[in-house]
């Protein structure tokens, strides 16, 4: 009787390999595709059909690329503020793994802390541009000490007993301090929204290029972003407590055995995002003139979008997504409604993260590796 021989297992065909790199590419290229939709779509317009404007005081539809370069500068001074509280979720997930649900109320108290302590230093409409010179920067440091320290707190407290514990309970004790931090604003501020005196007259023009206006705000948010996220990456990549940070999010146990305190390294990262928040809620105080006890709800969730959308634990990833976003919403504000820019964020994010699951630049976690 002759034996037959049992099915061996081959190699992926041909035609499987093909089919996974057409979907790598449709992934990367098809993502690239809708991200690009946007402007073009908006550039193509203002150019054929064009939009409302006046010239020479006539009402009139202009064809030019002015309303669109608007909308990207004050996008990107948005997004410049999601940037920099994005990457305080990113870091603190790259890290311990934790969503870190308490970061945008954080981010809140930085604002209040801020206009508190500009007030008490008396900061004003009237103050002269050299008072205000010296008396921003110092209430940025406050604010970032403030939220640094308070983010450690957090983590010492809430976090750092639990560091053994089943996922869901430092993910709940997350949500429990984001409910204490509203409560510390709605005490502090009252429920309604408070303005704040425009110190930098944000309106006021600084620069006009070919039509696009860069105000005061903007530059105030872009200036701010700019420094601190170059003073980080150098940070993290060149110093040696930045390469424990490194180490730690790679494999926490590995560092502990090269002499590594994980745990001070762990707070160090919660003191460097809350000083991102703290410096970001001090630009949102200026840029908006208003604060508000639950601004830290949506914030949050919108830079946590951002991060997630960046590639989580991405540092470049966050402040990339914390930019789409912020013109996402700058245009589809101005030239749709604002009713329909969470549709339009949060779609973008689903076909994000099914087109590209591991984000725009890639996770760096420690199982992306």
């Amino acid at each position: 009787m002759e034996a037959r021989s049992l099915p061996t297992r081959t190699a992926p065909s041909v035609a499987r390999k093909a089919l996974l790199e057409i979907r790598r590419a449709a992934g990367r290229w098809g993502l690239v595709a809708v991200l690009l939709a946007f402007p073009i779509y908006f550039l193509l317009h203002d150019l054929i059909t064009g939009y409302p404007g006046y010239v020479h005081g006539h009402a009139t539809r202009v064809h030019d690329l002015t309303y669109l370069g608007t909308n990207l500068v004050q996008g990107i001074s948005n997004g410049a503020i999601w940037a920099l509280i994005a990457i305080g979720y990113t870091l603190v997930y790259g890290i311990i793994e934790l969503i870190n649900f308490a970061h945008g109320d954080v981010f809140m108290i930085g604002s209040m802390t801020g206009v508190s302590f500009w007030s008490a230093i008396g900061l004003g409409l009237g103050t002269s541009t050299l008072g205000l010179v010296v008396g921003l920067p110092l209430a940025l440091l406050v604010c970032m000490v403030v939220c640094g320290a308070l983010n450690v707190l957090i983590e010492r407290v809430g976090y750092r007993p639990l560091r053994g514990a089943p996922r869901l309970a430092p993910l709940i004790t997350a949500v429990g301090f984001s409910f204490i931090l509203q409560n510390v604003g709605l005490l502090w501020r009252g429920g309604s929204t408070v303005g704040v005196a425009d110190l930098i007259r944000e309106n006021k023009t600084v620069v006009q290029l070919s039509g696009v206006v860069i105000h005061r705000a903007d530059l105030l948010s872009v200036g701010v972003t700019i420094p601190l996220v170059i003073l980080l990456g150098w940070f993290v990549s060149r110093t040696r407590h930045g390469k424990a940070m490194r180490a730690t999010a790679q494999d926490p146990e590995a560092a502990r055995l090269m002499g590594i305190n994980v745990d001070w390294t762990i707070s160090l990262t919660f003191l460097i995002g809350g000083a991102l928040a703290g410096a970001a809620g001090l630009v949102y105080a200026n840029y908006e003139t208003t604060i508000w006890y639950l601004q830290g709800f949506l914030a949050g969730l919108i830079a946590f979008t951002a991060a997630v959308m960046g590639g989580i634990g991405n540092l470049r990833g966050a402040v990339l997504g914390g930019v789409i976003i912020g013109c996402i919403q700058q245009t589809i504000d101005a030239r749709v409604g604002p009713q329909w820019t969470p549709f339009f964020v949060f779609g973008l994010l689903i076909i994000v993260l099914v087109l590209r699951p591991q984000g725009l630049l890639g996770e760096e976690t420690r199982e992306a590796g």
